[in-house]
């Protein structure tokens, strides 16, 4: 089961998910738990490293103050004095370690390495899984924190890193099984890892959904739960779209679809892993625990849904010339300040070309920073106005909208219908994805909205009765 940052960060949150893990533990023998940081922790942890880098004292002092406040704040109210004695000191000495390696950036910021940027910004899970173990043990369940830097072996891509399966399995067995067997309920860290010489990694913005489907597929889980403050995956970002309605179950195309074209609730990485075992992952919400959620499985055709299922707006980056240009080299320069800029390589979902126009549209991920789309298109301008042979291209920012459902790959009349929903808007490009279940419409940030509410329209027409 792993939690969400939105699942861990108040009292009332942490009492809901101690009393869903006791409920649980009543029907499954062995659970394992996966825990992020508290919410909004993770950003704050980003600026102490950036103001470390800037030698900047005050400033990450000043944000390690205010999370050990939050921190002690959470256990004043739900940690009794028997526990807190052990758990005050561990939640001091991950920050006292913390502040040390701000220390040394100040100190050398010209010489700051990597892994240390990953090693603060991994503090947020391992407060958490401190302080959530503590809860369960005085709830009267056997729980201990893990950290996931002793667990999961990954490469040295520093904030985007990639797990080796085969040693990370090994050390999930011979660690984290005994323990299960013992009768202990572990509380793993998310997020984060090492590489092989033991060097502090992190997996990505909202990597702990990754972690979780590492740990349940080297553990040949049942299922993975992913607890959160939604009702399971929806027809749109309720957030966005007010009327949006769970959807029961998804396949794990339509899944993966979703997490990458811009549904926070999963990891865009997860799903791979998952479908490849054949793992069930199940969304649930912790506040309505009693609801089914969503069921994310492997889906036989006769019992995929034909209808369209959900809706989803992300940002992304447009290139264009008004010539026919070379896609390869601007193609290369973009991967290059993408990587720079989101620790991720770029991702093209368009492109087009004819003998007066070229176009290249590559999606913003969702596990990069909130300021990354305008950091890229500043960072992109500056480049391409420096390249001598890609002075023609225009960088601009671009909403990229996807409509998601397994009958898109059997009917052609669905995606008509979802040309003509966007009548009157100017798209850009079209393109169904490789799995057909997909299909994503490139248009003008000015129209994304109206775009998504009309489609949205048109999932609820789609999926009605009278169809």
């Amino acid at each position: 089961m792993k939690f969400g940052g939105s699942t861990v960060g108040t009292t009332a949150a942490l009492a809901q998910l101690a009393s869903i893990v006791l409920t649980e533990r009543e029907r499954w023998d062995r659970l394992v738990l996966v825990v992020s940081a508290l919410d909004g922790i993770t950003d704050q942890l980003i600026e102490a490293a950036q103001f470390a880098q800037l030698s900047q004292r005050r400033g990450y002092r000043r944000i390690a103050a205010t999370l050990r406040a939050r921190h002690l704040a959470l256990i004043e109210h739900l940690i009794k004095p028997a526990e807190r004695a052990s758990l005050l000191p561990s939640i001091d000495s991950l920050l006292y370690d913390m502040l040390d390696i701000c220390q040394m950036m100040s100190d050398n910021p010209l010489s700051t390495r990597q892994d240390s940027l990953d090693a603060i910004i991994g503090v947020g899970e391992r407060l958490s899984a401190r302080i959530i173990a503590a809860l369960l043990r005085q709830s009267g369940l056997r729980s201990v924190a893990i950290d996931t830097t002793d667990l999961i072996i990954t490469d040295d891509v520093y904030g985007n890193a990639t797990p080796n399966m085969a040693l990370t399995r090994r050390n999930i067995e011979t660690q984290i099984v005994p323990m299960l067997e013992r009768g202990i309920l572990p509380v793993v860290t998310g997020f984060i890892g090492a590489t092989s010489s033991g060097n502090p990694t992190t997996l990505g913005r909202g990597g702990s959904d990754y972690t979780a489907s590492i740990v349940g597929v080297c553990m040949k889980a049942d299922e993975v739960w992913i607890w959160t403050d939604v009702d399971g995956m929806m027809s749109a970002d309720p957030l966005d779209i007010p009327q949006a309605r769970n959807i029961p179950q998804l396949s794990y195309d339509e899944a993966a679809e979703l997490a990458c074209f811009g549904a926070r609730i999963l990891h865009a990485r997860m799903i791979g892993l998952l479908r490849e075992r054949r793992v069930p992952v199940r969304v649930c919400n912790i506040y309505l625990p009693q609801s089914s959620g969503t069921l994310i499985r492997e889906l036989p055709s006769a019992q995929a849904a034909r209808h369209l299922q959900a809706v989803a707006l992300i940002s992304g980056i447009a290139l264009t010339r008004n010539q026919n240009g070379s896609l390869a080299s601007v193609s290369a320069l973009v991967d290059e300040v993408f990587f720079a800029t989101t620790g991720s390589h770029a991702e093209i979902v368009i492109a087009a070309q004819g003998p007066h126009t070229s176009l290249a549209c590559y999606i913003v991920p969702t596990t990069a920073s909130p300021n990354a789309v305008h950091e890229l298109h500043l960072a992109l301008a500056d480049r391409i106005r420096d390249t001598t042979e890609l002075a023609d291209w225009q960088a601009r920012t671009v909403g990229i909208v996807t409509v998601v459902g397994a009958g898109l790959e059997r009917s052609h009349e669905l995606g008509a219908k979802i040309l003509l929903a966007l009548d009157g808007l100017r798209i850009l490009g079209a393109a169904y994805s490789p799995s057909r279940c997909g299909m994503s419409v490139i248009v003008e940030m000015r129209d994304a909205e109206i775009a998504l509410q009309r489609l949205h329209d048109l999932i609820i027409e789609d999926s009605s009765p009278a169809q």
